[in-house]
């Protein structure tokens, strides 16, 4: 089938556009008819990309205009008079720093798929070709897409799922290359102006590629990019054979900063086997024009987000502590926010589309996050099949017979990755998934802790000194010099007294207060206290009478229990040690 080239340029990238000239084939139809794509995989909101698409127009090869009618929001159909081919031309706008957006600037360019290029609305699988023309003070361009040989900055993708799936780079980045087990690596690094350590982070990035080539036992890309933008922002997206990461140029120069680097880069790798390859059904082929629900993303990423930070470390990257400390921050998160009460893990799954990418204040208490959740569940998961299978079968092994059995073109149903999981366990788990995916209970961690000699730490006796301080129970910050309310949860003392978010605190017993010296004057209260605050609320003077509550220990960080017997420490090791798969190098 023909295939649709592209040509992108960047006549002035400081104005951050670009120009894209698509050569569209019309196989001798009268008309044709274009499509983009409204979301981007990996990422569950529509975000209307099309807004920043402008002075669409077309031609015949002789230079003759062709009439142009807008169809839909995201369609656009031209009046071919019966050419062959016609060429559309049309600006972009990139102007949002993103890992799925498009961002264009004087030094550099990321280029995602789907904001970006037009192709035919027929569902037609064709090959897609892009050329780029860069300007003068650049010089390479970075993509997992294959290079067309001897045409410089010349790519070609098989269809328009691996046009989308292939974020492109251009501008001036650092490239570190590594090869594991055959397959090329590359870490590309735009904007570390000399402060991020590119070959220390490479060299430990090459150790998770290793370690998650022995936990799968398979290898399924020929290359793989990494994407990685020092834009002072986060997020990362996964991609089958990339993934674009943003972080900060200061990232390698505190541990807790580069250990959290190193997670995230553990993540999107991990998620080139889970996510991309091994899917639920819904995902893949994709319908770019309409959400794809699906009650499985906590398979997708928390799972990924679970095996991301056990990988790194079991590839020696992060202590035991660290481990420990990363595992109980999460379990910490999900247990401190109301709404897990409120939305089951597949139900927060299904509504992705309009809830976790559209947070607001009152998002604690009605919602929770599937990564977060994901994750814990993931952990108990895997300490119940450890459990039920008397220490044979873990969730290592799910993983890989899930891949070894879902990771073609069909993906798996919810019901068929439940039936794995229990074919692996030896046994039904329907009262794990009645109670882990389904229900708003509290999560049992009795399990887990007891098998592998794990406790949650015990406050100190100085936490227990400051268990008196006083709070509000309100999340506040400071907007143009004044303490405003940002968020109220769920069965704090400011929720229950009426304290609203947007509120503008003044004073607290007839005492104004700064906006930078609420913690201080918080300091004079003990738990208990009942105190008047005086509130601005829409420039109304108002006083809400509260009384203070205790500030909340910190009841979730897991530790290794001091009288553990041989065999918790066994199950401990066992859990922890780096994966052992016969056959396997390494």
């Amino acid at each position: 089938m023909d295939s649709i080239r592209y040509r992108l340029s960047f006549p002035a990238p400081h104005t951050h556009y670009m120009e894209v000239r698509a050569d569209i084939p019309t196989a001798g139809r009268s008309d044709v008819e274009l499509m983009m794509a409204v979301w981007t995989p990996g990422s569950y909101l529509i975000r209307e990309y099309e807004r920043h698409v402008e002075n669409v127009a077309a031609a015949d090869e002789s230079g003759t205009t062709l009439e142009v009618t807008k169809t839909r929001k995201n369609r656009w159909s031209f009046a071919t008079g019966g050419a062959r081919q016609i060429v559309v031309t049309y600006r972009v706008y990139g102007r949002e720093m993103s890992v799925r957006t498009n961002w264009i600037e004087s030094g550099f360019a990321l280029i995602n798929g789907a904001p970006t290029f037009l192709t035919l609305a027929d569902s037609q699988v064709r090959p897609h070709e892009i050329a780029l023309t860069l300007p003068s003070s650049w010089s390479r361009v970075m993509t997992s897409l294959p290079p067309i040989a001897g045409s410089p900055n010349c790519f070609r993708a098989d269809s328009y799922d691996l046009l989308v799936d292939s974020p492109i780079l251009a501008g001036n980045p650092a490239v570190y290359d590594f090869e594991i087990d055959g397959r090329l690596h590359r870490l590309v690094n735009e904007g570390d102006a000399g402060v991020f350590d590119g070959a220390r982070a490479a060299q430990d990035l090459a150790v998770i590629v290793r370690e998650q080539h022995r936990f799968w036992g398979t290898v399924p890309y020929n290359q793989w990019v990494c994407i990685n933008l020092m834009t002072e922002t986060g997020g990362g997206l996964e991609h089958a054979d990339s993934a674009v990461l943003m972080t900060s140029r200061w990232a390698t120069r505190t541990r807790k900063a580069y250990l959290g680097w190193l997670e995230l880069a553990s993540h999107e790798l991990f998620h080139a086997w889970n996510g991309k390859r091994l899917r639920p059904s819904v995902l893949g082929p994709f319908d770019y024009e309409r959400e794809a629900h699906t009650h499985s993303l906590w398979v997708v990423e928390g799972i990924t987000d679970y095996y991301g930070d056990l990988l790194l470390h079991r590839a020696g990257l992060s202590t035991r502590d660290e481990f420990l400390a990363s595992l109980s921050d999460k379990i910490e998160m999900l247990q401190t926010t109301p709404g897990r009460t409120v939305q089951s893990i597949a139900n927060a799954s299904f509504d992705a589309w309009i809830k976790h990418y559209r947070p607001d204040e009152n998002s604690p208490n009605t919602a929770i996050s599937y990564y977060v959740k994901g994750a814990v569940v993931a952990f108990l998961l895997d300490f119940e099949i450890r459990r039920v299978s008397s220490g044979r079968r873990s969730l290592d092994d799910v993983m890989r017979a899930a891949y070894g059995q879902y990771s073609g073109a069909r993906g798996f149903t919810e019901r068929e990755f439940r039936a794995l999981v229990e074919e692996i366990a030896g046994t039904s788990l329907d009262r794990f998934w009645s109670s882990a995916l389904e229900g708003t209970g509290e999560l049992d961690y009795t399990g887990p802790l007891e098998s592998a000699g794990l406790r949650f730490r015990i406050p100190s006796p100085e936490a227990g000194r400051t268990a008196g301080r006083a709070t509000l129970g309100a999340v506040t910050k400071i907007d143009a010099g004044r303490l405003v309310v940002s968020q109220v949860r769920r069965g704090t003392p400011a929720h229950e007294a009426g304290l609203n978010v947007d509120d503008e605190i003044v004073a607290i017993d007839e005492f104004r207060v700064r906006a930078d010296q609420l913690e201080n004057r918080l300091e004079q209260y003990v738990a208990g206290d009942r105190v008047a605050v005086l509130v601005a609320r829409r420039d109304r003077l108002l006083r809400v009478v509260l009384t203070l509550g205790p500030e909340p220990l910190k009841a979730w960080q897991l530790e290794v229990s001091p009288p553990a017997i041989p065999s918790q420490q066994a199950v401990l090791e066992k859990w922890l040690a780096p994966t052992r798969i016969p056959g396997h190098p390494g």
